[in-house]
């Protein structure tokens, strides 16, 4: 994240405050980080969440829509049908699917939406696998974190 320098001047509409740093700084929307956590669709809504938004392809089994406590429902940025089925949430196949789900995701202009609402604050990602480590949730909160540059599949490239 870059600090403005001194003599840079910021509209008063795009300037805010972010603490949970080392020091208070403030940044333009340009810059800010973006919020993300990941949760069980399954697990209750707390005001610690932000915005809800459910990111699987499919309606989780046995949820009622009234008691799921959305923001939202992005279909979109769910791994392909056939990527999904490949995968099956089979562990030792997850590398290979972060991988396939990356390139998915840089090809796709779907994340959009989700950086605009991370600017503006807390987002939580819903999915209803079991594993919390091995879904597609995380991929995802990987890739709107920045751990990858923005429109990369993070893959490595071949070493010569």
């Amino acid at each position: 994240m870059l600090l403005p320098d001194r003599h840079s001047v910021l509209p008063a509409d795009e300037t805010t405050i972010c603490f949970g740093l080392r020091r208070p700084m403030i940044a333009s929307s340009r810059n800010v980080a973006m919020s993300f956590k990941i949760k069980r669709v399954y697990e209750d809504a707390s005001p610690s969440d932000g915005r809800r938004i459910l990111v699987d392809r499919l309606w989780p089994r046995g949820l009622k829509k009234t008691d799921a406590a959305l923001d939202g429902w992005m279909k979109d940025v769910a791994p392909s049908v056939p990527l999904r089925r490949w995968f099956g949430h089979d562990p030792a196949l997850f590398a290979e699917f972060e991988r396939r789900y990356k390139a998915e995701l840089a090809r796709s202009g779907a994340l959009d939406a989700l950086r605009k609402l991370g600017k503006k604050g807390r987002v939580t990602l819903l999915y209803a696998a079991h594993d919390p480590y091995v879904n597609h949730a995380v991929v995802l909160k990987s890739v709107l974190q920045g751990r990858l540059p923005r429109g990369e599949a993070g893959i490595p490239r071949a070493r010569r």
